[in-house]
């Protein structure tokens, strides 16, 4: 049987890190949050953020707008806390509303408040070994990773997802450290071999227990980015967890592996950005 990620646990190790690093050099943070609309997953993630603020000692400040808010009153906001230099970090919470244009949005952030790690910007300073923000999620992963105690270096890893959120990014991370990556989708030929492969199995293809274990090889880790509610209102992942447990060496559960990293990772750069340089930044 697999051994059990605990992202929970690592996710608490992180934010009690961030928080001894806020009382010890006496930083004082400011985290911006904007939510667009009603949506209660995104209700349920931001409050979940709030809260993680307080605990690390960072303060955060909402914004909350209505469903029908247009772009120019939401850009309008956005270069105001740009312009605000008590804002250290500025989040909005995606998705927005179909108005509203995502990417003109995540360009209006200013890059060096882009605590997500989404602006051009930093993706571009990823992608050519620079310092800079790092995309939550593959940033948790990372970490579940190596505090897990899991050889990266040299081992194979196959992503399915190729989003710029997840997969895209991870990508990158995986070869900064070392590893040998593929990049799977929905074009890709014989998708269960090539992921018999993965030493490493990464997983966000946002389809439910779409993985099962005929497609994981025999002692692989394997981290499982997807979250779905069920008819029975119970969570399950991208990866059918009953199926693959019993066949990989470490498993992530859903929930309770990654998604308590996107917030913890958020924390990490909202408090590594007062490091002194000018531009914000964090490395792994």
């Amino acid at each position: 049987m697999a051994k059990i990620i605990d992202g929970k646990a690592i996710a608490a190790q992180i934010k009690d890190e961030c928080r001894e690093k806020v009382r010890e050099r006496g930083l004082k943070r400011t985290l911006a949050v904007v939510l667009v609309g009603d949506d209660p997953a995104s209700a349920v993630y931001v409050a979940n953020k709030k809260k993680a603020c307080d605990y690390v000692g960072i303060r955060s400040v909402s914004h909350e707008l209505p469903g029908d808010t247009t772009e120019d009153v939401l850009f309008d906001l956005v270069e105001e806390l740009n312009d605000d230099d008590t804002v250290d970090g500025i989040l909005v919470q995606l998705p927005v509303p179909s108005q509203i244009n995502e990417d003109r949005l995540i360009r209006a952030i200013r890059p060096d408040k882009d605590v997500d790690g989404f602006h051009p910007d930093s993706v571009g300073k990823l992608c050519i070994g620079q310092p800079g923000y790092l995309s939550c999620t593959p940033a948790g992963i990372i970490q579940l990773l190596k505090r897990s105690g899991v050889e990266i270096d040299g081992k194979e890893c196959v992503i399915i997802g190729r989003s710029n959120i997840v997969g895209k990014p991870m990508a990158m991370l995986m070869l900064r450290e070392n590893a040998t990556v593929t990049v799977c989708h929905s074009h890709t030929k014989d998708l269960r071999s090539v992921c018999k492969r993965a030493d490493i199995l990464i997983v966000a293809i946002g389809r439910p227990k779409m993985i099962d274990a005929s497609y994981v090889k025999d002692g692989a880790v394997v981290i499982d980015v997807g979250i779905h509610r069920q008819a029975d209102g119970k969570l399950c992942g991208d990866v059918d967890f009953e199926s693959v447990e019993p066949i990989a060496s470490m498993i992530t559960p859903v929930p309770g592996g990654v998604g308590p990293m996107t917030i913890a990772m958020l924390m990490k750069n909202v408090v590594e950005g007062e490091d002194g340089s000018d531009i914000p930044w964090i490395i792994l």
